[in-house]
């Protein structure tokens, strides 16, 4: 007896499974998006287990198999900069994403400095108004915090246009201008971020787990409520790790406000962190530049302490730093002034990245410093044209300490590539100390008018020494 048409229609309800799937992605992939030019980039999705798919960029093609768990990955070569493209991917199904373009790609992460935008930002109204760069293309990623490691997102890419960069992240939109005015190449910023939250939240559990030092960090996440953005790992797993296989150049970092009571922690936290990213990515150590925050009024003069573990970060190899003690407003820990941050992080990237050997790009570094009697002798890296700005040539916040370790204000002036130190109630000096305090604003520059790094030449304990 043959089954009526309506059971069989039933029994296809009742077992969605036996329909086949369409080939999916996930949604870092999209219209307007920008690859990652001259690489393999990593193109990946769902479709029905055992369904072939291949992806199309112009010429260029590969296929993948999707594995039992519906999963499929494969690598597109990417040609040089350029578009726009059409993308597609087909299966049983097909996609076609289009003004697909191939350019440089950087991530763009950190707290609410990183994540403010240009409308609440300097000369909001004269930002929106030029904001007319096609080629830039920038996609936030929404805030997701996640238990558990996530296989994808929440975000649109969107074109630069007036009625469009006013949501965008202010550095990252200041940073890809500038890269895409000096490389004349589309620029594709991933922007995830998220006001007020640690380091610890932006790593994965596995790297904390891995090191004894960060155990209080686990122990203290366990009794945070269930999404919270500061637990321990959550914000990797939610907006981090959905991302990791995205062809990228680099990454961009504005975060350790949230960190600063454990600013000797940081020291160690914050390298783990890039290098826990680096390890997740699996393309080798990419460019990481970070901001070293401004001057505000804590009220604990504990920030010269997270300057310091943001300044060791250097030692990472491929990182960079912009210093912003001269771009900044203490009474508000949100600096306006994100033009000249993404500037700066911008010629980090020309010199190191992009291979511009004759581009200056960092203020002065403390090197190293020799005892002359009753003066300091400082040398510095980053140090052509050092000099006082403003304030009749007479340099500012430096501090000299003998034997006893108390610091008191001394006099300092520059003799070349060098800075002398001394004070006159220190007849044997041991240590020095520059711009160590959070309000300081010094004037030290080199003659690329950017400005010297706080440091401090001793090994004096610090007050956040067993913050864990």
């Amino acid at each position: 007896m043959k089954r009526p048409l309506f059971l069989l229609f039933l029994l296809a309800a009742a077992f969605p499974s036996a329909a086949s799937a369409d080939v999916k992605l996930p949604k870092v992939f999209g219209d307007s998006m920008v690859l990652q030019q001259k690489t393999q980039a990593a193109v990946w999705g769902w479709a029905d287990k055992g369904e072939e798919v291949t992806v199309s960029l112009g010429e260029t093609k590969a296929t993948a198999q999707a594995g039992d768990d519906g999963k499929w990955s494969l690598k597109l070569a990417t040609p040089a900069a350029g578009g726009p493209h059409e993308l597609k991917v087909k299966g049983k199904n097909e996609i076609t994403l289009k003004d697909v373009y191939v350019g440089e790609v950087w991530i763009c992460s950190g707290q609410s400095n990183a994540e403010w935008t240009v409308a609440i930002s300097a000369s909001p109204d004269v930002e929106r108004e030029l904001a007319k760069h096609p080629k830039i293309r920038m996609i936030k990623v929404a805030h997701n915090p996640a238990e558990k490691p996530v296989d994808d997102i929440t975000g649109k890419w969107e074109v630069c246009s007036p009625s469009t960069v006013s949501n965008f992240s202010a550095i990252g939109y200041f940073f890809a201008r500038h890269l895409n005015s000096e490389l004349d190449v589309p620029v594709g910023i991933i922007s995830t971020n998220w006001g007020g939250t640690i380091c610890e939240a932006w790593t994965s559990k596995e790297k904390l787990g891995s090191d004894a030092d960060f155990a209080p960090i686990l122990q203290r996440s366990e009794k945070f409520q269930a999404g919270n953005p500061n637990q321990a790992s959550v914000l990797f797993n939610g907006m981090i790790n959905p991302i990791v296989s995205y062809g990228i150049k680099g990454a961009i970092w504005y975060q350790g406000e949230s960190n600063v009571s454990r600013a000797v922690q940081y020291k160690k936290l914050f390298p783990a962190m890039i290098s826990d990213w680096r390890e997740r990515f699996g393309q080798g150590e990419f460019p990481f530049l970070f901001v070293q925050l401004a001057p505000y009024r804590y009220g604990n003069n504990l920030l010269p302490e997270q300057w310091e573990s943001q300044l060791k970060a250097l030692a990472l190899p491929n990182t960079g730093m912009c210093v912003t003690t001269d771009i900044t407003t203490v009474g508000d820990i949100h600096p306006p002034n994100k033009q000249d941050v993404g500037r700066r992080l911008a010629l980090w990237a020309l010199a190191n990245t992009y291979g511009n050997s004759s581009l200056a790009y960092s203020g002065p570094l403390y090197d190293s410093m020799t005892v002359e009697g009753n003066k300091v002798r400082i040398k510095f890296k980053h140090s052509s044209g050092l000099h006082a700005r403003g304030n009749m040539g007479k340099l500012t916040h430096f501090t000299i300490a003998g034997e006893d370790q108390k610091f008191v204000d001394a006099k300092a002036a520059v003799e070349g590539e060098f800075v002398v130190v001394q004070s006159e109630s220190v007849a044997a000096p041991v240590a020095v100390r520059f711009a160590w305090n959070e309000l300081a604003e010094p004037n030290l520059f080199n003659g690329a008018r950017l400005p010297a790094s706080p440091f401090r030449t001793d090994d004096f304990p610090l007050q956040t020494k067993d913050a864990k």
